[in-house]
């Protein structure tokens, strides 16, 4: 079921997608594939995700890959990004 999340939550399901994905550092997964799968559960099909990752590679928890297509998590900031995901996505199905 679609509905609207508050920035904060939709960058903590940007953070969890990627996570349940296995993808740290090296290991990325292309961005345009994360906003199609992701605008099926977010209400306004997904146009702020783009958006959403360049914030969140702005504040360190992603690193871009391959002329910024792809994304991986930062394996430095490993407990940050779960405390993140917990304290973001408490009400929201994991």
């Amino acid at each position: 079921m679609r509905r609207e999340y508050s920035d904060e939550e939709l960058k903590a399901l940007i953070l969890n997608f990627i996570m349940r994905k296995g993808r740290w550092g090296e290991h990325y997964f292309p961005i345009d594939t994360m906003a199609n799968w992701l605008g099926q559960v977010v209400k306004n099909n997904g146009k702020n995700i783009k958006k959403k990752v360049k914030e969140l590679a702005n504040e360190g928890y992603l690193i871009l890959h391959k002329g910024n297509t792809t994304a991986s998590l930062n394996p430095r900031l490993k407990h940050e990004i779960m405390e993140y995901i917990e304290n973001n996505l408490s009400d929201v199905e994991q």
